[in-house]
């Protein structure tokens, strides 16, 4: 019985020694060739459609922790049937490592960014774990050949069992150490926090007074960096630094342009509030945040380059290879799309796109808001395609005029003698002119607005309850943008350009 469990533990214990040693390789190489993030990446590059869009549905910002679960899980399962297999006497066991290894190798030197030396950090942690797990499932077959009950057979469970504990310290140790050698030696955090932003040239006004209408349970207006919603496809964040950083301009233009961290911050940068949204948000979802922002506008850079009369698109691409394909028109007819390094006071966070991100108002975030952008090419959405476009969504990504309901939450009890409604409301690049909300069948109630800061911000609203039965209540909320156009009650799902439908929520009134 006890070599039935001791089996399964070499494998596990093998494999955490493997991964934890490829980790501190991967420190040195590049934190993006590690086994679990290379092969994580592979499944992101070519999972099917419907399957990444249920991730973001179910787990929303968490969807990257549970695809690294996952592949731990997977990893320390096969790692087990390896020890198993391994313990029996049977070659495959270590075929397996050994093809695990390989997997990983070939995924690592397939990333965009990949060097020569990225297959190292898979091929020598599984070289590692295979020279492990043999030693290991060579006590373990001593032990089982000696008498259980001898002395000479409890001496080889000791040693069994120390030496699993022991392999077991070393790989989660490594582990550690090799995510922190990830973070010191790109040196991203460093250059972070050695970064002063500097004063923009045309700085945004102090927020209006009553943007805020001063609900209890209200995010506020500008939301804080650590709570900014985050959606992209890095399980590993780019550690680049300012220093380093360039941006490259190419494709259909005059001439080609490059433009270094030193170059961005000496131009005429702007402060501007913009509100973000991800395609992905569900009617009612949270997947959208405001901030302030620091950057340039990126339309000079473009006038710079010289764009050609039959370019329509701009197709910008991240560090780590993530594209998206953003309409030419929306960097150049005036609206503030700029290359982003400060978000609320801050030098960008590192997982918000440190040092340099896009943003464009109006826009979804998977055709705009490229993260760790380091190249713009001026092309034709028939020449080219973002990431997104051939797994089904439109190339296209206007933002659609939505609204929330905030407080109260849905399902809560509230109090029939006086409540109140509140929520937002946004409709990028056009700004918001009104707000309904409608109790059951009742007629439509026009809102009270919170003070608009600009057309590419969200907007607050409220609206005072009082006076309701007691039971069980459907609550419903519309808006209307500064067009005139009202929010559709259409329902559809966010792909493939933006979930539509009225926010509804039920609430009992005690």
């Amino acid at each position: 019985m006890r070599t039935r469990l001791l089996a399964p533990c070499a494998g596990l214990v093998s494999g955490v020694f493997a991964l934890g040693l490829a980790e501190v390789i991967a420190g040195v190489v590049s934190p993006a060739s590690a086994p679990v993030i290379a092969l994580g990446d592979v499944v992101v590059a070519n999972v099917p459609p419907w399957l990444k869009d249920f991730a973001i549905s179910a787990f929303g910002t968490h969807d990257k922790q549970v695809l690294l679960g996952t592949a731990y899980l997977i990893a320390a399962a096969l790692s087990a049937l390896a020890g198993v297999l391994t313990v029996r006497g049977r070659g495959a066991g270590i075929w397996l490592v050994l093809g695990l290894g390989t997997l990983a190798a070939l995924a690592a030197a397939t990333r965009p960014e990949a060097s020569l030396l990225s297959a190292l950090p898979s091929l020598l942690g599984a070289a590692a774990g295979m020279f492990v797990l043999t030693h290991l499932a060579r006590a373990i077959r001593e032990h089982a050949a000696a008498a259980p009950r001898t002395v000479a057979g409890e001496l080889a469970g000791r040693r069994a069992v120390l030496g699993l504990g022991a392999v077991l310290a070393l790989g989660v140790a490594a582990g550690g150490l090799g995510n922190w050698l990830g973070a010191r030696l790109r040196g991203a955090q460093s250059s972070r926090e050695a970064l002063t932003l500097p004063t923009p040239a045309d700085p945004a006004p102090a927020l209006p007074s009553g943007v805020e209408v001063g609900v209890d349970g209200m995010e506020p207006f500008l939301t804080p960096n650590a709570d900014f919603y985050r959606i992209d496809t890095a399980l590993s964040v780019p550690l680049l630094t300012a220093e380093d950083w360039s941006l490259r301009i190419h494709g259909l233009v005059d001439r080609e342009v490059t433009l270094t961290w030193d170059q961005l911050v000496a131009g005429d940068l702007v402060e501007r509030d913009l509100t973000l949204m991800c395609v992905s948000n569900e009617v009612g979802g949270d997947l959208t945040s405001t901030a302030r922002w620091i950057g340039l506008p990126v339309k000079p850079l473009l006038e710079r380059a010289g764009v050609g009369a039959d370019a329509d698109m701009v197709l910008s691409k991240s560090s780590d290879g993530w594209t998206a394909s953003t309409p030419l028109e929306t960097l150049t007819d005036g609206r503030d799309a700029i290359l982003a390094i400060g978000m609320n006071g801050e030098p960008l966070p590192l997982e918000h796109g440190f040092p340099v991100r896009m943003v464009v108002p109006g826009l979804y975030g998977y055709v705009s808001a490229t993260k760790w952008v380091v190249d713009l090419e001026v092309t034709r959405f028939d020449r080219a395609q973002g990431y997104w476009t051939p797994r089904g969504w439109s190339e296209r990504g206007p933002v659609k005029t939505g609204s929330r309901i905030d407080v109260p939450a849905n399902g809560e009890t509230v109090d029939g003698g006086k409540t109140v409604l509140a929520g937002v409301a946004w409709a990028e690049h056009r700004g918001i002119g009104k707000v309904e909300v409608r109790i059951g069948e009742g007629a439509w109630q026009e809102a009270t607005l919170g003070t608009e800061d600009t057309v590419d911000t969200w907007r607050q609203w409220y609206l005072p309850w009082s006076g309701a039965p007691a039971g069980r209540h459907t609550v419903q909320v519309r808006a209307t943008d500064g067009d005139g156009a009202v929010q559709t009650a259409d329902v559809a799902p966010p792909a493939p350009d933006g979930a539509t439908g009225w926010h509804t929520i039920q609430v009992t009134v005690g």
